[in-house]
């Protein structure tokens, strides 16, 4: 069994996708901290943001799969279709659900001071820009080249 958390901690396409999203959460902290001249722990644990550090990881993966394997591998393939379907959905469903939890809590907050209502907020923060998803993915392939054995 030890050698089994051995030979997992010597993977270098887990270790370099780990390394992606850590580095792009730790800059929405650090951009966060700037913005706000204070600390939230949410920024680091939370979604949306820049950059997108779903679009970092799973970059990070396809490219050390295409490093490793090759780029004409079928395993690089189903990768890059993963790599592009999560990217999307950062970019375009989990963004647009944003923009309706903002609409939605203008809504709340209207009702709130009409009629007295006291209901929690939505999340807003959810998705990620084009420029979001892009920078995480730019981010993502430059940890795994640097990180290549």
């Amino acid at each position: 069994m030890a050698n089994y958390f051995i030979e997992f901690s010597k993977n270098y396409i887990f270790w370099t996708s780990a390394a992606a999203w850590l580095i792009a959460q730790s800059i929405k902290v650090a951009l966060g901290v700037f913005r706000e001249k204070r600390f939230n722990f949410r920024w680091f644990i939370g979604t949306g943001g820049m950059p997108s550090s779903h679009a970092a990881s799973v970059s990070a993966l396809a490219t050390s799969i295409g490093v490793t394997y090759g780029f004409d591998s079928a395993l690089f393939s189903v990768t890059l279709i993963f790599t592009l379907v999560v990217m999307f959905d950062a970019q375009g469903v989990r963004h647009s659900t944003g923009k309706q939890a903002e609409i939605l809590n203008k809504m709340l907050d209207d009702i709130y001071w009409k009629k007295k209502l006291d209901e929690k907020e939505l999340k807003e923060l959810i998705g990620h820009t084009p420029v979001e998803v892009f920078a995480g993915a730019f981010l993502g392939i430059i940890v795994s080249l640097l990180l290549y054995k």
